[in-house]
């Protein structure tokens, strides 16, 4: 018999379509996955298509299960009494249980100038616009990256390995994640591709400009081409809905990532904030969360209880152009440490990781519940402690608490 649950899934990204195919090992459950795009947006991979050194789109066949229903559209709301979802179209789809795994985009810049004259890079068609400035852009023209994590890394280090000029403004640290060490790696990479990396106080970007960027300082850097990657937001559908979410909007759960409101809402990827405390955005928390999500509804369907949220390996993948990039080690805290491995090596791993994101999509819609990354022992314990040093440091008392 098939079909007795109904499950939504909104967001076809790393975590939403890992949690689709999961779903799939119950025949009795029917999967709706509901995307804005009929295709995968490989979001490792946008700074690439934004250089032109390679692309970001992968057809759903390759790693979306033949059971789970794609219905290609955008949710405007969701009505959790109703336990329905209205799609921009008009359609409302009901659901038994729901997972919220619409991922994150560009934060607003709120800088004069940013939305008129730089460009954005966190979505396909921010990448694309992106590339088409660039074709018609001669290539001696000075570029400017603003934000220096791992997507204003990547994009400096692409464009400049084409021999672009480009200029990487930090607004404060380079790669803030990264342990010293690794930073120092980045810098020696970023050096020999040309780039020019302005970091420390007052190089936060005050002022965008047709032909320049205006810093903190009073300095004014030319730049034909601004790329904007400072931050990173998250889509306000939940809080539209009447749902709890943390102050950036993600939609607030428990540790087995249900919603604190309603136990037939879960939420995964970007946009979930387990307990208050959300994992650091990436596609290494993405794919897990979602694989956590997809259990907790199956655990329910079983009369089980769910586990709570394991997260026991931590790491960051940053390529540097085609031929170098970094692997940063961190504990399990997700606190870089001292080991890294860079280079050429370093740029396999990258590689590695890459095509390993979409593998593990595809295998689990070829063998749903194959997936393990999200069960290494020691997570929950690690996870616990975290929970608790941090109820510690928001009861502790501030500068003049009495």
């Amino acid at each position: 018999m098939t079909g007795n649950t109904q499950v939504i899934v909104i967001g076809g990204g790393y975590a939403g379509v890992m949690a689709a195919n999961r779903l799939t090992q119950r025949t009795d459950v029917t999967v709706t996955l509901v995307n804005p795009r009929p295709d995968l947006v490989h979001r490792l991979r946008l700074h690439q298509l934004a250089s032109g050194t390679g692309d970001a789109v992968v057809a759903y066949r390759d790693v979306l299960a033949d059971r789970v229903r794609l219905v290609v559209d955008t949710v405007a709301r969701i009505d959790a009494a109703a336990r329905s979802v209205t799609l921009a179209a008009g359609t409302t789809l009901g659901y038994d249980y729901l997972i919220y795994a619409v991922g994150s985009g560009s934060a607003g810049p709120g800088v004069p100038g940013a939305a008129e004259f730089a460009y954005p890079i966190a979505t396909l068609e921010e990448a694309q616009r992106l590339r088409a400035v660039l074709d018609d852009t001669p290539a001696t023209a000075r570029v400017t990256v603003v934000g220096a994590g791992p997507t204003g890394i990547e994009t400096a280090a692409e464009l400049a390995e084409q021999g672009r000029a480009v200029t990487l403004v930090c607004g404060g640290l380079l790669g803030p994640y990264l342990h010293t060490r690794g930073r120092r790696s980045v810098a020696r990479r970023l050096g020999r591709l040309g780039v020019t990396v302005v970091d420390g106080s007052g190089t936060k970007v005050t002022d965008v400009g047709r032909g320049a960027v205006r810093l903190s300082s009073g300095r004014e850097l030319p730049s034909e081409v601004t790329v904007w990657t400072a931050g990173f937001s998250v889509p306000d559908l939940a809080a539209r809905s009447g749902l709890s979410t943390d102050a950036v909007g993600r939609l607030l759960t428990d540790e087995t990532l249900t919603s604190v409101d309603d136990d037939r809402i879960l939420a995964a990827g970007d946009s979930a904030a387990p307990s208050g405390v959300p994992l650091r955005m990436s596609c290494l928390n993405a794919q897990p969360l979602g694989a956590r999500a997809a259990d907790t509804v199956l655990s329910r369907l079983s009369g089980e209880q769910p586990d709570h949220l394991h997260q026991g390996l931590f790491a960051q993948c940053v390529s540097l152009g085609r031929r170098a990039g970094i692997y940063q080690f961190a504990n399990r805290s997700d606190i870089a440490v001292g080991l890294h491995i860079d280079d050429g090596l370093g740029a396999r791993l990258k590689e590695l990781v890459c095509k390993g994101t979409l593998k593990h999509m595809a295998d689990e819609a070829r063998e749903p519940g194959s997936f393990r990354l999200h069960r290494i022992p020691g997570g929950v314990a690690k996870r616990q402690r975290m929970l608790r040093a941090d109820r510690a440091d928001a009861l502790a008392p501030t500068d003049g608490a009495v």
